[in-house]
């Protein structure tokens, strides 16, 4: 399976039948990734707010609840670390790729919901569900959800525009991304206008980092090592969370840290997670590489630049066959100013 065979399409088909379902449903649930970033988090948030805007009772969850580093957004309270009750009349995943990213309460509010909306911006997105708002060329989930509230018609408060913000700021790492387009600037322009601080949502979902997260790069990094082709790869163990005193799921940004190392063309963050022979995998790469068909390969998906996967097996299998898989993405790409 490759990425042009993935290709996303989209139109306004899709848009009315989001509408539709919308105004046909007065119980909904939002549901996001594992291990959640800023725009999984972002955009969960700005749809749920608008949806409550629009005075439908909602839901969101996402396994294992929210990151401490996005609880200043607005109703990040209300995001539950887990499904165990409930029925909807449509289920919302944002920012996943496929069903399986979802997780636990993906499945269970997937199991109880009558209608499915995927909304996403992955090249690598499966088509699942029922309705699809999936848009390849644009920066983020964040973007995608901007799109559907501006077809709505619905003006942008600042509870929605503060987290859509921050799912646009942190996956284009501060519109530094080669997908930042002119209407991406407008985008955030918009937001901006709507009450989302930039200066805010910079330095709380950029900038800031705990001791305890610093703490564990510590430890991790003591794994580093450069490959053939420029594959930097950093390995997490169970016992660096313990000695770092962190229990999170994440890496916190570490592999977006080290693909700037001058010598590293894609990096790769493994991790061992709390689950027995669960191993997550985080790769970055520079413009003119490609780590989302490794992801796909492994069972995961992402952008070309920045994909992930969870895989079973043991750290040393995982790692060896990562690696393995990266080296060759390492030598059929090629450095690119964008």
């Amino acid at each position: 399976m490759t990425l042009e065979m993935l290709t996303p399409m989209i139109n306004e088909t899709h848009w009315q039948a989001a509408h539709d379902a919308i105004a046909d449903a007065s119980r909904i649930v939002v549901v996001t990734h594992v291990s959640p970033d800023g725009d999984a988090i972002g955009s969960m948030l700005g749809v749920a707010n608008i949806l409550r805007g629009m005075g439908k009772t909602v839901d969101c969850a996402v396994d294992g609840g929210v990151p401490p580093t996005f609880t200043f957004l607005p109703n990040a309270d209300t995001i539950q670390p887990k499904l165990f009750k409930g029925e909807w009349d449509v289920f919302i995943s944002t920012d996943s790729s496929d069903e399986a990213r979802t997780g636990e309460c993906g499945a269970y509010a997937r199991a109880n919901s009558r209608t499915v909306i995927n909304l996403d911006h992955h090249a690598t997105n499966t088509l699942f569900g029922d309705i699809h708002l999936v848009q390849s060329t644009v920066s983020s989930a964040a973007e995608v959800a901007f799109n559907w509230v501006e077809q709505m018609a619905v003006a942008f408060s600042p509870e929605v525009a503060r987290p859509l913000l921050t799912g646009i700021v942190t996956d284009t790492i501060g519109f530094r991304t080669s997908n930042v387009t002119e209407r991406t600037l407008a985008v955030a322009q918009t937001l901006i206008k709507s009450g989302a601080s930039l200066t805010e949502i910079t330095e709380r979902a950029l900038d800031n980092r705990s001791y305890q997260s610093v703490n564990l790069w510590k430890q991790a990094l003591q794994s580093m090592e450069l490959h053939e082709g420029g594959v930097l790869c950093v390995t997490i163990t169970r016992d660096d969370f313990k000695q770092a005193g962190i229990y999170e799921d994440g890496d916190f940004g570490l592999a977006g840290f080290l693909v700037r190392v001058e010598e590293a063309m894609i990096a790769v963050v493994i991790k061992e997670t709390e689950e027995d022979g669960q191993i997550n995998v985080s790769m970055r790469a520079k413009p003119g590489f490609n780590v989302a068909d490794t992801a796909l390969e492994l069972g995961g998906g992402g952008h070309l630049q920045a994909s992930g996967a969870t895989v079973e097996g043991t750290l040393a299998d995982v790692k060896a066959r990562t690696l393995a898989l990266l080296v060759q993405a390492a030598k059929s790409g090629k450095r690119v100013i964008v």
